[in-house]
């Protein structure tokens, strides 16, 4: 199954491009990258799995080769919940399957939890259907840390959340003027880059491969020649990225939940899910605080409690891309859980 075709979805901004592998014929399956990631995010696992299934890998918007938002409109989480919607409606899919890969596996379990009726099983590769905030205080240095490979540089001046050296007020007010802050850079932020109007810096191939593996030390170099081909464009100075600069900045693209929200947006969720969690993977490095460290405990105990025998919980050797660094490791388990008979009870 290595051959695929290529997608252009109409949406109001442009396109959303996506790549597709199989029979539209077959059970249809929406494959959803990570942060700054593209479809390409997908080739070298899904050769690997049963071919009776339809795989469409979408680019989201401002990512790969999908159309970059309008100028003023932000990449906010909700629209790319929103986008997964589009998709569906464009392909006239009422009914499909789920697989994300890190903020993609986040905005994958999101939608399962607004629109139930219509996803029938949810892959998390090392991913967890919430962006899930460990403090209920709000916080500046929960989006420093975040998805491997992630450019931006932490704020100075942030307090560890862990073991303030002040009252209780005290550190609230800090954190408020924290966020405040961040929110105001985020939106100067944007507001500079589309003031900016010209074309991005062009890199020699091999510069621009060296800086993807120096903000990923997840990636291989085959792997991150693979994202580059559908992540950059051959221009006469050299390679300039696909992706709209806007994104670089995490302010837009990140939701953080409570744990209280969290617990009941699950009992939402209908699908039989599945979660992959590297050893190595984002829930084991870059966490400085114990508080993030149990995250996943809680994010897997409350899918058990909600989901009983619909969920499946998968630990296995490797980092945060562990579904293109090892796919076959990988691919052995999806396959097994996509053709399992179990349905949700409204389908049976």
């Amino acid at each position: 199954m290595g051959l695929f075709s290529e997608l252009k979805l109409a949406v109001p901004w442009g396109h959303i491009a996506a790549k597709a592998w199989g029979s539209q014929k077959g059970s249809p399956i929406l494959c959803l990258h990570g942060w700054l990631d593209n479809a390409n995010s997908f080739d070298r696992l899904i050769p690997l799995l049963p071919r009776d299934f339809y795989y469409v890998a979408m680019d989201f918007g401002g990512h790969g080769l999908s159309s970059h938002y309008s100028p003023g409109l932000p990449y906010y989480y909700q629209n790319f919940v929103g986008e997964i919607r589009r998709v569906s409606a464009a392909l006239k899919w009422d009914r499909f399957s789920i697989m994300g890969h890190s903020f993609g596996g986040t905005v994958g379990g999101m939608f399962s939890c607004m629109f139930p009726e219509m996803v029938d099983k949810l892959i998390l590769l090392d991913s967890s259907p919430f962006a899930l905030d460990s403090n209920p205080l709000p916080r500046v240095s929960r989006m420093e840390r975040g998805t491997p490979g992630a450019s931006w540089k932490p704020l100075s001046g942030t307090p560890p959340v862990c073991t303030p050296p002040f009252g209780v007020t005290a550190r609230v007010s800090q954190e408020l003027e924290n966020l405040l802050t961040y929110k105001r850079k985020a939106i100067e932020h944007t507001l500079l880059v589309e003031q900016a109007a010209g074309e991005p810096r062009a890199l020699r191939p091999q510069e621009m491969l060296q800086r993807l593996l120096k903000n990923n030390s997840h990636v291989g170099e085959e792997c991150g020649e693979l994202l580059l081909q559908r992540g950059a464009t051959q221009v006469p100075a050299g390679l300039v990225l696909n992706r709209d600069r806007r994104i670089a900045w995490p302010e837009h693209t990140f939701d953080f939940i409570s744990k209280e929200l969290c617990a009941h947006a699950i009992k939402k969720l209908q699908a039989h899910t599945l979660l992959i969690k590297a050893t190595e993977g984002f829930f084991d490095v870059r966490r400085e605080y114990d508080a993030d460290k149990g995250l996943i405990l809680f994010m897997t105990d409350q899918l058990k409690s909600a989901l009983g025998e619909r969920f499946q919980f998968v630990e296995i050797p490797g980092n945060h891309y562990v579904h293109m660094n090892q796919p076959d490791h990988v691919a052995s388990i999806i396959g097994s859980f996509l053709q399992s008979r179990n349905r949700i009870p409204g389908q049976l």
